[in-house]
């Protein structure tokens, strides 16, 4: 049987696409440049994931890190060149499950002798206006511990800040919106997952039309309120469940963050209504901005009574 030429297999795809019955997905070919520069103010973004020893920030340690740096414009969100890439593994002192090297793909002997570049790490991350991680709730307080270059930063996070559901493709796995997209990549390797998530921050969402980039970059400046709902009455405790509350031991409270000043003013209001019966009460909260988000730092904290 003849090999196909690149050409060919393409010619076939399109042929293969256009039956209503088939979906072709490519190969991600990551590009270099998005569009050109025009003379708009750019800003520098910084795209990141890291591949670790499990899943617990205090004991897990980083066994790879992955950055793509480009330029956008912050008022659309298209991104222009990438300006950098960079993908390094680390030995992280202690041993590989095979559990881990299951989802990685790396073992033991790839990361022994291996450090990560912080040097290159701070040189990459200067100047960023945003970094960017799909699931920062995990990838940012391992990045803080390692390199508190990250510390000062703000971020933003694809996985939570995309209304991936809303939009109609139903989940929010880094590979599974590729598919919806019409790419697969090799996943779970730090610096391709980097390079597959530009590429989707430059595509259109199905249902709204708005840019992926454009759509995190407006959620950007809300502000993440954590309530705790002090003194409640014990036999609220399931409807606090039911509202998505958590239970914080040391405290002895229950707690839940919502995003924005209208969704914690409404929240309040239910609170007042439903737990404390219209009854005057005081309040923890705390607060925090891009900054902040996703890191295991505290926030602002105030008290308010309702």
């Amino acid at each position: 049987m003849t090999e196909l030429s690149d050409q060919g297999a393409e010619a076939l795809a399109q042929r293969l696409e256009a039956h209503p019955n088939y979906r072709v997905l490519r190969r991600l070919a990551p590009r270099t440049a998005f569009a050109e520069p025009d003379g708009r103010a750019l800003a520098r973004g910084v795209i990141v994931d890291t591949e670790t020893t499990g899943f617990d920030q205090d004991t897990d340690k980083i066994i790879e890190i992955g950055i793509v740096v480009f330029e956008y414009d912050p008022a659309t969100g298209q991104a222009y060149r990438v300006l950098d890439t960079y993908g390094c593994l680390e030995d992280p002192g202690i041993p590989i499950t095979p559990e881990i090297t299951e989802i990685t793909g790396i073992t033991n002997e790839m990361v022994a002798g291996q450090r990560i570049d912080d040097a290159r790490v701070a040189a990459l991350v200067e100047g960023a206006s945003l970094v960017i991680a799909h699931n920062a709730k995990f990838d940012r307080p391992f990045l803080e511990g390692r390199f508190p270059v990250f510390e000062g930063l703000p971020w933003g996070c694809s996985f939570a800040q995309v209304d991936w559901v809303g939009e109609g493709l139903g989940a929010r796995k880094l590979d599974y919106i590729a598919f919806q997209f019409g790419f697969f990549f090799g996943a779970h390797r730090a610096e391709t997952d980097c390079l597959a998530l530009l590429e989707i921050l430059q595509q259109c969402l199905p249902k709204s039309g708005t840019l992926v980039f454009k759509s995190l970059l407006d959620q950007l400046p809300q502000k993440d309120w954590t309530v705790y709902a002090l003194n409640s009455p014990f036999e609220t405790k399931d409807v606090l469940k039911g509202r998505m509350y958590q239970w914080d031991a040391p405290r002895k409270t229950w707690h839940r963050t919502v995003t924005g000043t209208e969704e914690i003013t409404a929240e309040v209001a239910w609170l007042k209504e439903t737990i404390y019966m219209g009854r005057s009460v005081t309040l923890d909260f705390e607060v925090r901005d891009a900054l902040l988000r996703y890191s295991r730092r505290p926030g602002k904290k105030t008290t308010k009574a309702i």
